[in-house]
């Protein structure tokens, strides 16, 4: 049993002995914080409401009960909008003018796991210290519940259609264009919430033809969730037994986006953010951002437009606070994460998916030729397991102080940069690992800088 605590929420497998698992007391307990949380934000007797959505999986009905319930319980007013992915919800929060939202996913991880992932009244991630109050405040159970009159009510909601229309309303996503190509579209959606809606979406873009793949939202995972190539081989082969022109995967909370080409390799990615990116420059001058451990080759597209890119701490809201002090028109991670501030500050698969189509659509490429239009980097990642008694932190400007004649990056871990590759050090905050991310122009060559940084370390603490 597994139980993580941390200032995005709380993630853990299902069942086992309260505080070793996510077990229904600690539920319980991690709403209610949040609820003291929420209420310390606003004027004394306002009543509180909060959104709450969820992915499809298994436990969600279970922790959905549980955590609607206690928000009851502790006089708020819940909009539960039922099966919702993370970018929906962080919608509703700000159409409902809601105080916050509780998005329940475990995003990647497998079906044994779940999650409250928690929104501050703008439907975006809590920073640092708002994360470590609702952690304080669960663990000395400071919270008190309401009495009978002063409970609150439950209403339920369909956001859905909303954000599909938001998603309609962008100017850079053309319809009329994605009509015209006559595209066969295949999706696989893990057999998530990604199964109900993806589709819908398809449809309202003008796709002529929608393939749908593992889109029943039972949450039996039909491979392991997170859209990897070593899990999509599969998928992709579907995708060229149906001669679709384009493959999308989501994951099971819809907020990453993988690309499978048209002939069942892998567009990458990493390249997700790269060709929408691409397309939003072309039409829109502005900054970017991406994580520190994200693909280069976003600086590659950013240069080509004359604009400004700034690299952000790993985790959506270090990156989505470096958008809005640089004023980036696009961002996210090469996880598949597009942030596009026109729509919200999220990663947000939905919204991708439009962009993408566009860009396709207006290219009048191949899905492989477009990706053949972008630089080419291969990433390598590793990691270094030490003891426990070797201090990671003064390893780390060890590794600074060896490599300062380079470009180092110090926001989040050490980041190196070369000429045409880089390599990224973070230390883990429950582990004694240092996790070790590498780019270069071959795999070879960046899995040789990563061991080069490995034996660096090594000789360092012998």
């Amino acid at each position: 049993m597994s139980l993580i605590k941390s200032i995005s929420g709380i993630r853990g497998t299902i069942g086992g002995l309260p505080g070793e698992g996510l077990t229904p007391i600690d539920v319980v307990k991690f709403a209610a914080a949040y609820a003291v949380w929420a209420k310390e934000r606003q004027p004394a007797g306002q009543k509180l409401k909060i959104v709450v959505g969820r992915d499809a999986r298994i436990s969600g009905d279970m922790v959905n009960k549980l955590v609607t319930g206690t928000l009851i319980g502790m006089g708020a007013d819940v909009t539960d909008i039922g099966l919702a992915t993370t970018p929906t919800t962080e919608l509703a929060v700000v159409a409902e003018k809601a105080h916050g939202g509780i998005i329940l996913t475990a995003s990647h991880n497998p079906r044994q796991w779940n999650a409250l992932k928690l929104l501050n009244e703008n439907g975006e991630f809590l920073n640092d210290a708002e994360g470590k109050r609702i952690l304080a405040l669960a663990e000395a159970n400071e919270f008190e519940f309401a009495a009978v009159n002063d409970l609150g009510r439950v209403r339920l909601a369909d956001y859905a259609d909303y954000h599909i229309q938001k998603v309609l309303e962008l100017k850079l996503v053309d319809v009329e264009a994605i009509r015209k190509a006559n595209f066969c579209v295949a999706i696989d959606a893990v057999n998530s919430v990604g199964g109900v809606v993806v589709p819908q979406l398809l449809k309202a873009l003008g796709v002529a033809k929608v393939v749908k793949i593992n889109c029943d939202p039972t949450g039996n995972f039909a491979h392991q969730p997170e859209p990897l190539p070593e899990n999509l081989v599969e998928t992709a082969a579907e995708i060229v037994k149906n001669r679709a022109d384009v493959g999308f995967v989501v994951d099971p909370d819809v907020d990453r986006l993988a690309i499978i080409n048209e002939d069942g390799t892998m567009f990458n990615e990493e390249y997700t953010l790269v060709a929408v990116a691409d397309y939003i420059l072309a039409n829109t001058p502005g900054n970017t951002v991406s994580n520190l451990s994200s693909s280069r080759a976003l600086l590659d597209i950013s240069e080509k437009h004359g604009v400004k890119y700034t690299p952000a701490a790993v985790g959506e809201v270090n990156v989505v606070r470096t958008m809005k002090d640089t004023g980036a028109v696009i961002g996210g991670e090469g996880n598949g994460g597009v942030i596009y501030p026109e729509s919200h500050y999220g990663r947000d698969a939905l919204v991708g998916i439009g962009l993408f189509l566009t860009l396709l659509a207006k290219s009048k490429l191949e899905c492989s030729e477009l990706r053949a239009q972008y630089p080419t980097y291969f990433m390598a990642k590793k990691k270094i397991e030490l003891d426990e008694k070797v201090n990671l932190e003064a390893v780390l400007l060890k590794i600074k102080a060896l490599y300062q004649k380079e470009k180092i990056t110090d926001v989040d871990g050490v980041r190196i940069d070369f000429d045409r590759e880089w390599v990224h050090l973070r230390k883990s905050n429950t582990e004694p690992i240092i996790r070790i991310y590498s780019e270069s122009v071959t795999l070879k060559q960046a899995n040789l800088l990563a061991d080069k940084i490995i034996e660096d370390v090594r000789k360092m603490i012998d």
